[in-house]
């Protein structure tokens, strides 16, 4: 099971960098337009998905900052968010490989931000939902490129198997 989430995270670094190098050709107007996405431009949802990152990632290691708002805007410009961006992709590969299997199946509890009780639940499967959350709002930032006219892109996990992640396919 670890190796599926090892996966993921090496899928998700490449997601994001695919991502980032489409929104890195736009104009500054562009990346700021209001599309009608969640968290509006692909600023807004940018940010949201480290934001929420982040907010997990404190919650997994006790470490780093937190922000207290999902809508929090931790980048003004895209060059900062794109660093920003690379270390978080970067430290959450390194804390998924730190895990074993015990860990994976033990249990987690966090409060949520916007309910927040204690929830408790096994590991694994708030690592699923980690993942599927930055799948979910890249899928908008990618329906925001196409609403600003700009190519599509190919986020698929079987084409990321098909070549970086080849290692994954066996």
């Amino acid at each position: 099971m670890l190796d599926h989430y090892r996966m993921f995270a090496d899928y998700n670094r490449w997601a994001n960098r695919r991502v980032y190098a489409a929104v890195s050709e736009l104009s500054d107007s562009e990346y700021r337009e209001d599309k009608g996405a969640f968290f509006g431009s692909l600023h807004g949802t940018l940010n949201h998905i480290l934001v929420a990152d982040r907010i997990w990632m404190k919650r997994f290691t006790k470490e780093g900052e937190a922000p207290s708002r999902l809508d929090a805007i931790l980048h003004e410009d895209l060059n900062g968010l794109t660093a920003a961006r690379v270390a978080e992709d970067e430290r959450i590969i390194a804390w998924i490989d730190s895990l074993d299997e015990e860990r994976l199946a033990g249990h987690f509890t966090y409060s949520p931000l916007t309910n927040p009780v204690e929830v408790t639940e096994r590991l694994a499967r708030t690592l699923a939902h980690f993942f599927n959350h930055q799948t979910h709002h890249r899928g908008q930032a990618h329906a925001t490129l196409t609403a600003l006219k700009h190519p599509s892109l190919t986020l698929d996990l079987v084409s990321f198997l098909r070549t970086e992640g080849k290692k994954w396919a066996d």
